[in-house]
């Protein structure tokens, strides 16, 4: 017996550490590129295409024309899909005109004379530090930021911000100056075969100049200073261009082309550039010790105490054993009758089960790969997607539950499951958006797009979810493994420590603990408009938030049932699911310490969708737990003779 599990336990090792390595070289930056690569001859156009404002003040997004810009002669939209609508992206054409490893040193855009309004909407821009995006064959523009230490590798900011506050020196006044000068660099790969080229690199250093001219201006007027027949250059933003009414605005751009090493395959890979993942070791090393610490726990239930308790039924070496070890066998008539509000109970077990399975499955192609930076709005059209057919599953795991305890109407559940959820997020996320509507922002989810939700709520998700009750309805119910008393046992007075709520909440800190530093960087990405693509430490943070979750339920449900408190069916799920509390509580901390939104509107918008992301974190933690609890009580009755 021991030479069996001892070979058991080291093939089990073994696997967990080919998974672990499997991990850690998807815990970088590896993906799929999502796209064919285009090639380019020298003095093929090349289509420069803007993207929305953002700030990491206001967090709301909005259209790169809602500003006085240089028009193009007709604005084109590109088609953007469910994820990018849902992201406020705005990818609309430019005036820019790039030509294949031809440079450019000064050319002109556009003239424009500020008036009142258009120079008060630059001023509020840049006050709330908004940033220009573009995209070049499908790279985001970003300015590089090279650190002091030689050794450091550069750091990319996305996008460039509108403008600055300065104040000239000798003068206190502050004044609002626009970066009207942009000195583009395209990094290309060559082909030496073919001479053909792709572009790997998307970076601006943007500039402030108060341009000059002689005479009255006209298209064919030459820039004093900035000129290509001179080759003069904007190269600072020594006399730097005023945002004031009645004053002109000269936008110009200058084009470098660099050749480099890098394949086109790889071009992402600097803009995922993770330069702290010691912190995600030392993240995933903490999170271990908690699991460890609660496998023991575990362990010594399991082995020490039930395995005792079930081979050696009648051979108790003490009164005292026997008084500490029967206290979990006496509810045995009670521990399986159907608990108060089990409809309800069951409608969240379906809807956890649906979420489990949409993030199983997301976390498992992003591992892989497919969910590539490049395809935009990719990760989240990807999630809503799995959540609609997830919904069978939905639908499948609360009409078993529903038939085991006893119900009948499984039509009213499947009902339920199908909707309650969805309408809850569906409220909040429509007040959201009618704020979002009030700041006239392109982060507004336009009608069309709440249509076509509605329409994969109802005409996909809905249906399989009753196709999922139905399958689990008819199928035979689960028998409980032992037989429960017609009159319930009453439950003696619980010590201060076994009180329900403290018991919940003690709960919920083990598994929050086991995430809180990789929800740092998530919050991070989300908020400070960073990238966020280290789906392999995720991956290992998730499976260990799953091994949390059950092992702090199992652990404090049998404290419970040790105490003769039989009541553990929504208690099961509101342990580990409280853990959705803490979240919320360090979203707040989050927003204090790290935001600085001052905006009433950003700050409603910040605590709506963590609102959501808590709300749907306790689904999932909470269903985890009651399977864990699920599975453990029935192994233990049914494991013993009850006399």
């Amino acid at each position: 017996m021991d030479s069996r599990s001892r070979s058991v336990r080291k093939s089990t090792t073994m696997m967990s550490a080919i998974l672990f390595l499997f991990l850690i070289h998807g815990s970088y930056c590896f993906y799929l590129p999502g796209v064919a690569p285009e090639d380019f001859q020298k003095g093929d156009p090349l289509k420069v295409k803007v993207n929305k404002l953002t700030s990491i003040k206001t967090q709301l997004p909005y259209s790169y024309y809602s500003l006085p810009f240089c028009l193009p002669k007709k604005i084109v939209d590109s088609a953007e899909n469910l994820g990018e609508v849902l992201r406020g992206d705005r990818i609309e054409n430019s005036r820019y005109e790039f030509k294949m490893r031809e440079p450019q040193i000064c050319a002109v855009l556009c003239r424009i004379t500020l008036d009142a309004k258009t120079a008060k909407l630059f001023k509020e821009k840049i006050d709330d530090e908004y940033r220009v995006n573009m995209i070049l064959d499908n790279l985001p523009l970003v300015v590089p930021i090279r650190r002091s230490d030689q050794d450091s590798p550069t750091v990319y900011q996305l996008g460039y911000h509108i403008g600055l506050k300065g104040q000239y020196s000798g003068s206190k006044e502050e004044k609002y100056f626009i970066h009207n000068h942009l000195a583009f660099t395209v990094k290309y790969h060559r082909d030496l075969q073919t001479d053909s080229a792709r572009i790997v690199g998307f970076e601006v250093k943007p500039n402030s100049i108060k341009h000059e001219y002689e005479g009255k201006w006209s298209e064919k007027s030459h820039l004093k200073t900035c000129d290509p027949h001179t080759k003069r250059t904007v190269v600072n933003s020594n006399t730097p261009q005023e945002v004031e009414a009645n004053k002109e605005i000269i936008f110009t751009y200058g084009v470098e082309y660099q050749e480099s090493d890098v394949k086109w395959a790889s071009r992402w890979d600097a803009y995922l550039l993770m330069s702290d993942d010691q912190i995600h070791w030392f993240s995933i090393v903490n999170s271990l010790m908690i699991v460890l610490f609660l496998s023991g726990m575990v362990a010594m239930i399991m082995l020490r105490t039930l395995y005792r308790d079930i081979s050696k039924y009648n051979e108790l070496e003490t009164q005292e054993e026997a008084q500490e070890e029967t206290g979990w066998k006496l509810v045995h008539g009670d521990v399986f009758r159907p608990p108060s509000n089990s409809d309800l109970l069951c409608v969240y077990v379906g809807t956890g089960v649906q979420f489990l399975g949409m993030i199983l499955v997301t976390m498992i192609f992003a591992v892989l790969g497919f969910l590539s930076p490049s395809n935009r709005g990719g990760l989240m059209t990807a999630m809503l997607l799995l959540w609609v057919f997830m919904g069978i599953f939905a639908g499948y795991a609360s009409g078993r539950i529903y038939k085991m305890l006893k119900g009948a109407e499984w039509k009213k559940i499947a009902l339920r499951t199908a909707c309650m959820f969805p309408a809850i997020i569906f409220a909040i996320f429509f007040v959201l958006n009618a704020l979002i509507w009030g700041q006239k922002s392109s982060g507004a989810v336009p009608f069309g797009t709440m249509f076509a939700l509605v329409l994969l709520w109802f005409g996909i998700s809905l249906p399989l979810v009753f196709v999922g009750g139905y399958v689990g309805f008819k199928k035979p119910a689960i028998e409980d493994p032992v037989k429960t008393n017609k009159i319930p046992r009453q439950i003696p007075e619980q010590a201060w420590y076994m009180n329900p709520v403290f018991s919940i909440l003690i709960g919920g800190i083990l598994p929050f603990g086991a995430v809180f530093i990789e929800l740092f960087f998530i919050l991070t990405s989300i908020w400070l408009n960073q990238f966020y693509y280290i789906f392999g430490f995720l991956f290992l943070v998730f499976v260990i938030l799953l091994i949390t979750c059950a092992e702090i339920t199992i652990v404090l449900c049998y404290f419970q049932l040790c105490s003769e408190d039989y009541l553990w069916w929504w208690r099961s799920y509101l342990t580990s699911g409280s853990s959705a509390l803490y979240l919320f509580l360090y979203a707040t901390f989050y927003f204090f310490t790290k935001l600085e939104i001052t905006k009433l509107v950003s700050g409603l918008l910040y605590f709506g969708y963590m609102l959501i992301a808590s709300y749907s974190f306790f689904v999932l933690t909470g269903t985890i737990g009651f399977f864990a609890c699920f599975w453990f009580t029935r192994l233990i009755y049914s494991s013993v003779k009850i006399d």
